[in-house]
């Protein structure tokens, strides 16, 4: 095999030979620029302590590290010591911590269990046997196409950026699985095949706690949830939203056969 060239004069020059290596690809390069200086440049400019009040927010300080840690550009470690350094006492970054320790969680679970990764391992627990989920995603969310505006606005940004806040992934798995009744494999799949930090381990165990097949509850949501955090953002109107416009309640006696407080 031939080495792979590595300098390039300009990113157009490197797109461009990518482009020659996979004329099969489609689409066009993503917004998000790689390499150490790039990875450096996002880390000089976390807010770890304001993270923990705003990161559920579409429109809140998270990081945009995860392709860079993904690609082993930037360590936990090294990121874990620079929010310190942010920070007068390790208590106000808490949840920041926390979520570097996450990512380090379903990394070891899937080193120890990596049949985890695309096997259930629990039942679902919303009265479903797995059999009553479809195996494949249909064309009109691989098209984000759904009818639901807030769900098509979140689909059309992982199929032409790679990436989507972690509060919107949670909610378009949900859709998918729940709402839809398709299995969660089918969705982790599909995710891996466009994040460009799709951490296999991160993505699918993640995926398994939003179906129920790795958490005591399946995780739902409704247009009043999503407004409060994407209301800003995305389109959150009742009328382009109707299926996600119920209560809890109503979301649990529509979606499962068992149902939960």
């Amino acid at each position: 095999m031939d080495k792979l060239q590595t300098n390039f004069k300009n990113r157009s020059e490197l797109v461009s030979y990518v482009k020659e290596l996979c004329p099969y690809a489609e689409g066009s390069e993503s917004d998000i620029k790689g390499g150490l200086k790039s990875g450096l440049t996002k880390l000089n400019k976390i807010k770890p302590i304001k993270y923990a009040a705003s990161r559920n927010y579409g429109h809140g300080d998270v990081t945009h590290l995860s392709p860079y840690i993904h690609h082993g550009i930037l360590t936990l470690n090294e990121v874990r010591n620079h929010a310190l350094s942010q920070c007068q006492q390790p208590a106000q970054i808490t949840k920041f911590i926390q979520e570097l320790g996450w990512r380090d969680f379903w990394q070891h679970i899937s080193d120890a269990n990596p049949n985890w990764l695309y096997e259930d391992v629990e039942p679902y627990k919303t009265g479903y046997n797995a059999d009553d989920y479809q195996d494949q995603l249909p064309d009109d969310i691989l098209k984000g196409k759904t009818g639901v505006a807030a769900i098509d606005n979140f689909i059309n940004e992982l199929i032409t950026t790679g990436y989507l806040h972690n509060h919107a992934r949670m909610y378009l798995a949900s859709y998918i699985v729940h709402f839809r009744r398709i299995k969660w494999q089918a969705g982790a799949s599909w995710f891996l095949e466009h994040l460009l930090d799709g951490d296999e381990a991160s993505n699918n165990l993640s995926w398994q706690w939003v179906a129920s097949t790795f958490s005591n509850k399946p995780y739902i949501f409704n247009l009043e949830n999503l407004s409060k955090y994407f209301g800003r953002i995305v389109d959150c109107s009742s009328e382009n939203n109707q299926i996600l416009d119920k209560t809890y309640q109503q979301l649990n006696s529509m979606l499962f056969k068992r149902q939960y407080d």
